[in-house]
């Protein structure tokens, strides 16, 4: 291709991005065992892989238009994959971004809250079964799901966040499931009684707004 692509060669920008979301992750994730560190890590190549193609080199973009044509001639072709593929420029893009990141601040949102709800239990020595915990089990997870699929897939999709998406979920409802063994050997049947009321990481219906605003805290505590 003779003629470059838009919103690419930003690499001070991709650094700087990857750097400041790479502190965010190990600063409320921060991982303990090896499986801790495998989700973390996969987080870590889904940040590295999204950033690098958005400011720095568009890489699903050259491997589309090289083997599948995507461009077919256009002239409006763009380094983000929604904007090339409906057609419609910088509308697509734009459409793209605001939906992707209103995804992307809603499940950082919950995501944190989660954290201060379960580090708040976890100093007084009590099960989290209030708040968002009263909603789901996993808060900080689904809320990561949210924020990630928001970004990777929504706002710029590329082949690797796309297809790192998928594998980060399952490693993290596998680790999910570990944990709750442990929870269960430390609060025994307080803990099995709320895990048969409280759906693992999607709310029940009519609970979805709720969840999302975040405003939950102690009129969700289970008895």
């Amino acid at each position: 291709m003779e003629r470059g692509i838009e919103h690419s060669g930003a690499w001070i920008i991709a650094l700087f991005v990857i750097v400041f979301a790479s502190w965010l992750l190990y600063k409320y994730m921060a991982p303990k065992t090896w499986r801790e560190w495998v989700g973390a890590g996969l987080i870590q190549g889904f940040i590295i892989a999204l950033y690098a193609e958005m400011y720095g080199f568009p890489l699903t973009i050259y491997l589309m238009v090289r083997f599948l044509g995507l461009d077919s001639g256009s002239s409006g072709l763009n380094a983000n994959l929604w904007s090339t593929l409906v057609g419609v420029g910088e509308t697509g893009m734009m459409i793209s971004m605001i939906v992707g990141y209103a995804l992307l601040f809603i499940g950082f949102g919950i995501f944190i809250q989660g954290w201060r709800q379960l580090y708040r239990a976890k100093e007084e020595g009590r099960l989290a079964k209030d708040g968002l915990y009263g909603l789901v089990r996993h808060p900080q997870y689904t809320g990561l799901f949210i924020g990630l699929f928001g970004e990777g897939v929504i706002h710029w999709p590329t082949i690797f966040s796309v297809g790192l998406f998928p594998v980060i979920v399952i490693a993290y409802v596998l680790l999910a499931k570990r944990e709750e063994k442990k929870v269960i050997e430390e609060f025994g049947e307080e803990y099995l009684e709320y895990k048969r009321k409280v759906p693992a990481f999607l709310p029940i219906k009519g609970k979805w707004k709720q969840f999302i605003q975040g405003t939950t805290t102690d009129q969700n505590k289970l008895p």
